[in-house]
């Protein structure tokens, strides 16, 4: 599959890294899941909530084996393989995928690119052009086609963990 320069030229080197959100993610008992985020800073929010229920909707097969959910509150969830492994010298859990809506759009955060760059290689035009950093994907409307293309990535993605014996 052909991939964009700019987005080519982002994926060239494997990193690792633990995703720490900028706030705790504790969130008091009181919170509803429908809670979202900024749902009073952004007139836009609402249309939002359904592409994070659907994102969220395709990440939950996944928690299985040593992958777990986190948080699930606030229109935050976030998938982790809690076995611990080695990657690049350093023993950590990792990160598997997670969704949050967040200003003006909802952020689908695909770790197994940091794992592995070539993984990008698999996927759709459409969703790189999404890319916005590393692994977040800005996704800003309920296209069919875009949460395709999510499916593929998760199933990419899980596969590649399954064979390096990370989950």
């Amino acid at each position: 599959m052909a991939t964009t320069k700019k987005a080519t030229a982002k994926l060239t080197k494997p990193l690792v890294v633990t995703h720490t959100p900028k706030k705790s993610p504790a969130k008091k008992a009181t919170i509803k899941e429908s809670a979202i985020k900024y749902e009073d800073k952004s007139t836009g929010q609402p249309q939002l909530v359904p592409i994070f229920q659907k994102i969220k909707g395709m990440l939950k097969p996944y928690v299985k084996g040593n992958i777990k959910a986190q948080d699930g509150t606030g229109g935050m969830y976030n998938l982790v393989s809690t076995k611990q492994v080695e990657v690049m010298g350093k023993i950590r859990e990792l990160f598997f995928a997670s969704a949050m809506v967040q200003k003006g759009f909802v952020g689908f955060y695909f770790f197994p690119i940091y794992t592995d760059p070539e993984i990008g290689k698999e996927l759709q035009p459409e969703l790189l052009k999404c890319l916005k950093g590393k692994s977040c994907f800005h996704i800003k409307k309920d296209d069919e086609q875009l949460m395709e293309q999510i499916q593929q990535a998760l199933e990419a993605g899980y596969k590649l963990y399954s064979s390096k014996g990370w989950i």
